[in-house]
């Protein structure tokens, strides 16, 4: 990979690299259209008549995983929005300068921005399934806005303008990193300062530095070398989780109080909103100590009255729930019965079709014997033996109808009996919903369980084997006529 160092006055005409002039026509930087995808789709390493298919073939974005855009002369990222199933992008050596327009791209696992013009690390937040991130070669000063890629397992952003080591602790909240380029930056060239020790003692997640495995021995002299700065990362890691962790204590206890409707009630929050914008109230409150009592008294008797509704709402919120938890737990009941149900049914079933297939196949080796031994086809024992094999068949066609019948009543009985409590519930839930606020439970009909597989399955091989048990006896009615 190539290793030039770039500064800001690259971008002037008069300080253009020799490399620059090869990748970059004399066409002006553009932005990438719809009609720029297409061909890059088109022009994929197909070859002969699979080249030719490909590009006769209707384009649709849909099925596009693939991308690459390179060597283009981009200037903007736009209208990617239009493959929401990109895996892999290539925007490498063109002249992108803001990383935008990317967050439809949830599905994408490698992007290469590397030999570009990007000054900032940004707009990445929503690509959470990324793997594979190359910013290789560009204009960027800081480490930043890379926390949220959290399945990240390749990052280079070696070739930038990066001289603070500010920022590289952050990858420790980066559970799968396990390869790191940073190489090429002014902050590797500190002659004070080993980027790699310091990289190998606070990441210790990380297997491989500029792609050289990081050895045991190095991990531990850095952390030795790096014994106090490596102590800071952690006390303040410590101190982030923690206030991770209380952060989303409070978003679920702000949840379950909003799903109780007793949101803003467990202090005093409505007491203090009405004050909010109260010119009045405030002019009142200059009067002196007297109005301050009477207000604080007034605040008192008002918190008295929104911890009752708060824990009634709370207490209520609780019920429902365990309302809720029933009501499930019985539909799941009752699917479980029904299932049981009806695998005893198909066992039942499956046993009277093997004693139906004996004696069909009985029938059958008796009427073989028969005709093989030259009995005439009308003769009474095989005239018996026929009519019995019809008689078995039409018993099974309708203990087939039969059980598909009890099958079916079954699961319709269940459907008729959960499915206006189903819509009740989801009604009610709803409209506390939009009367409050997004969260809440909303209640779903369980999928219903189906035996029609299996049942198909047994009806299938029934025909099966009677066809061929059919097919035989047929095969030697000519062998009966030539006696």
């Amino acid at each position: 990979m190539m290793k030039e160092s770039r500064n800001d006055n690259d971008k002037n005409d008069t300080n253009r690299s020799p490399l620059e002039d090869i990748v970059y026509s004399e066409v002006e930087p553009g932005i990438i259209t719809r009609e720029m995808i297409e061909a890059a789709y088109l022009e994929e390493g197909y070859k002969g008549e699979e080249s030719r298919l490909h590009r006769i073939e209707p384009v649709v974005y849909d099925r596009i995983a693939s991308l690459r855009l390179d060597f283009k002369n981009i200037l903007r990222i736009d209208h990617l929005w239009m493959l929401p199933n990109l895996t892999k992008l290539s925007l490498n050596c063109n002249k992108i300068e803001t990383i935008e327009h990317l967050d439809m791209l949830v599905n994408l696992k490698e992007l290469d921005l590397s030999f570009n013009y990007i000054e900032r690390i940004e707009n990445l937040e929503k690509l959470v399934n990324l793997e594979v991130l190359s910013l290789f070669s560009n204009l960027i000063v800081k480490i930043e806005n890379l926390d949220n890629l959290e399945k990240l397992v390749i990052l280079s952003i070696g070739n930038n303008l990066i001289s603070s080591p500010e920022g590289i602790e952050r990858f420790r909240f980066l559970p799968n990193l396990k390869v790191l380029n940073l190489e090429g930056n002014p902050l590797a060239q500190e002659s004070e300062f080993s980027l790699s020790d310091y990289i190998a003692a606070i990441l210790p997640k990380l297997k491989y530095y500029e792609y050289v495995a990081i050895g045991d021995e190095q991990r531990e002299s850095a952390r030795r070398r790096f014994y106090r700065e490596l102590r800071e990362i952690e006390t303040n890691e410590e101190m982030e989780l923690q206030a991770r962790s209380q952060k989303l204590r409070e978003e679920e206890n702000a949840k379950r109080l909003s799903v109780s409707f007793v949101e803003h009630l467990n202090e005093h929050q409505l007491y203090e909103s009405l004050w909010n914008g109260d010119e009045d109230g405030r002019i009142l409150m200059m009067i002196g100590e007297a109005a301050n009592d009477l207000a604080e008294e007034y605040g008192n008797d008002i918190f008295e009255l929104t911890q009752e509704i708060y824990k009634l709402g709370l207490e209520k919120y609780d019920e429902r729930q365990r309302e809720i938890d029933k009501f499930h737990q019985s539909i799941e009941q009752g699917h479980l019965e029904i299932q049981q149900m009806g695998h005893k049914i198909l066992e039942d079933f499956s046993k009277y079709k093997d004693t139906l297939f004996e004696e069909a196949i009985s029938c059958h080796r008796i009427i073989e014997a028969r005709l093989m031994r030259g009995d005439d086809a009308e003769n009474e024992e095989v005239i018996k033996q026929r009519d019995t094999l019809d008689r078995i068949t039409t018993q099974f066609d309708d203990t087939v109808n039969n059980v598909w019948q009890q099958l079916m009543s079954q699961e319709l009985q269940l459907h008729e009996a959960t499915e206006p409590n189903i819509i009740l519930q989801s009604m009610t839930e709803n409209c506390l919903c939009r009367s409050t606020s997004s969260y809440g439970p909303h209640i779903t009909a369980p999928p219903n369980i189906r035996y029609f597989d299996n049942f198909s399955y047994i009806i299938h091989r029934f025909f099966f084997q009677v066809s061929h048990l059919q097919g035989i006896q047929n095969s030697a009615r000519p062998h009966l006529q030539l006696f």
